[in-house]
């Protein structure tokens, strides 16, 4: 009786059902005869019983899955916190945008020269990068370019008075104009002769202008100056660069690229001036904008997060069911092995 009694406890699925588990439904029916013992007489002579339990086989799928879906809720729980992260991250460090556009006709910009004693002899706009040879260098020649004269206080002093000649650059990219200026210092009492010019955006701006010299004030506190050798001839090609700031505000300056070459004075009489050529041309038809933006795009991550939370709820939601199943399983299981102790006694 003792070991039948040991047996029937760890086979508890050999026994039949009673009559009172008839009402648990047609779904419990199906679990239980899922669970057979074969007897000796089915397999054969001196066999030992062999059970196959699909039930068994189900929780270890179970616990499997559960522990599955727990890594996956574990690494959309990294996800999100990355996310997160990396869009704070691009949010504190903008990232810089440079565009291109071409255009044919600039916004002839103006260049302001102070030539201190030196004198302007000639201007003139050519076209095609063709400069024709100097007649009379060193001579007076045709002024055809549209200039302004202008004299005010220097900004950074406030009293020293500044003289400025301002001169309208070149506009038409396409035929690649330029602008060909000759001054001429007659002497000096430096060891290095050199005129200062600056660079701003628009010469209609400065006609326009009711304060002309508050403008060139302004100019010479935004733009940076540069200067040009006597006995050289300096080609200065220009590009235009608009920086556009958070507060929406546009900001303009020039880059420019300098070739020097060499005057070869060929006048009969030795000479004590100095002669200067200078060149003013664009380099090429692009205007370059230069702007911060922000690459994290909110609804990017609005979407990601949605479906994160989703896959969440999802496993969360499996797992509850998977532990209830196993919870109903093992319920079963210890009701069965107590109606086979109550039948064997």
């Amino acid at each position: 009786a003792t070991v039948l009694t040991m047996q029937l406890s760890e086979d508890v699925e050999q026994v039949p059902e009673n009559a009172t588990d008839e009402g648990e439904g047609e779904m419990e029916d199906h679990e239980d005869t899922s669970s057979v013992i074969l007897p000796d007489s089915e397999l054969g002579s001196g066999a030992p019983y062999l059970r196959f339990s699909k039930t068994c086989l189900k929780n270890v799928f179970s616990v499997i899955l559960l522990f599955i879906y727990l890594l996956l809720m574990a690494v959309a729980v990294f996800l999100v916190y990355q996310t997160i992260t990396d869009f704070r991250e691009k949010l504190k460090h903008p990232v810089m945008s440079v565009s291109y556009k071409e255009v044919s006709l600039y916004d002839a910009p103006g260049i302001a020269f102070y030539p201190g004693k030196a004198r302007l002899l000639s201007c003139k706009h050519h076209y095609y990068d063709h400069i024709p040879p100097l007649t009379n260098p060193g001579q007076p020649g045709k002024i055809e370019c549209t200039t302004q004269r202008i004299n005010y206080t220097d900004p950074f002093t406030n009293q020293t008075m500044k003289y400025a000649l301002v001169v309208q650059g070149p506009r038409d990219v396409k035929k690649k104009e330029l602008v060909f200026l000759q001054f001429h210092l007659n002497g000096t009492d430096q060891d290095f002769s050199a005129i200062d010019y600056l660079l701003f955006s628009s010469f209609q701006e400065f006609i326009n202008s009711p304060e002309k010299a508050e403008f060139m004030k302004d100019c010479e506190s935004s733009y940076s100056s540069w200067k040009f050798s006597g006995g050289f001839r300096t080609w200065v090609k220009m590009s235009l660069v608009k920086t556009k700031e958070e507060d929406g505000s546009e900001t303009v300056e020039f880059k420019q690229e300098t070739s020097v070459v060499n005057y070869i004075d060929q006048r009969t009489k030795p000479r004590s001036d100095q002669l200067f050529f200078v060149v003013f041309e664009w380099k090429d038809p692009f205007i370059q904008t230069v702007q911060d933006i922000i690459t994290a795009n909110p609804w990017n991550m609005i979407a990601l997060l949605c479906g994160i939370f989703l896959a969440l709820f999802k496993a969360a939601d499996f797992a509850k069911l998977s532990v209830k199943w196993m919870i109903k399983i093992r319920k079963r299981h210890l009701k069965r092995r107590s109606q086979v102790m109550n039948h064997i006694s």
